[in-house]
């Protein structure tokens, strides 16, 4: 009896001759490990169409969403050291170190637009009494709104995820979203725990 070769096609297409019944032509082997990044960047752009779709102030859509990883996330992390050594906050130089365990890292921001409404939220009477430089509450819930879409849609991917008010502060000084204030980040992980949470403070070493 003749044996039938066929191949056995890895992620990385990596061909090995096999013998094994003549009704099966070819078998996939996907490694998780291997395909995990790629899997992530298409998380990653499903988290931000999320983000995208909810619901928004007056129907208005004035938020910018993008996603780093990588060289990226270290610059951001370097970031978040200068402000915490400018800032005295011990917060910034735990989390500077948390998000280099992100495989990447969604950060969601508005820009700065009046909704007309009066309503007060902002603390002022209205649109018109708020000084230019105190956001507009319509423009805040919308981008709480996002996140909380965003995260329940990581949640759906079952990939680990956190909101993080200080990745966002960095990325703000960077300037990587022109005309963008209120940033947050939310760094995403697939990883056998969540890294991003039972974090213990950086502590300063001592001579």
């Amino acid at each position: 009896m003749k044996k039938a070769k066929i191949k056995i096609t890895f992620y990385k297409r990596v061909s090995l001759p096999l013998s094994i019944p003549k009704n099966y032509k070819s078998i996939m082997i996907i490694d998780e490990r291997i395909s995990r990044q790629s899997y992530m960047l298409d998380a990653a752009k499903q988290i931000m169409t999320a983000a995208r779709t909810a619901p928004k102030g007056k129907g208005i859509d004035i938020l910018e969403i993008i996603t780093i990883t990588e060289r990226e996330i270290e610059i951001l992390s370097q970031e978040m050291k200068k402000l915490s050594e400018e800032t005295g906050l011990k917060f910034l130089m735990r989390d500077s170190e948390n998000i280099l365990s992100a495989d990447a890292l969604i950060l969601i921001g508005t820009k700065e637009q009046k909704q007309a409404l009066n309503c007060g939220y902002c603390g002022f009477p209205t649109c018109a009494e708020k000084p230019q430089n105190t956001p507009c509450a319509i423009n805040s819930i919308d981008v709480g709104i996002a996140i909380g879409s965003a995260c329940s849609k990581a949640s759906d991917l079952r990939v680990d995820s956190r909101v993080m008010f200080s990745a966002g502060w960095a990325a703000q000084r960077i300037g990587w979203m022109k005309g963008c204030h209120q940033i947050i980040g939310i760094p995403i992980s697939a990883s056998s725990k969540n890294p991003f949470f039972d974090r213990k403070p950086k502590e300063t070493e001592t001579k």
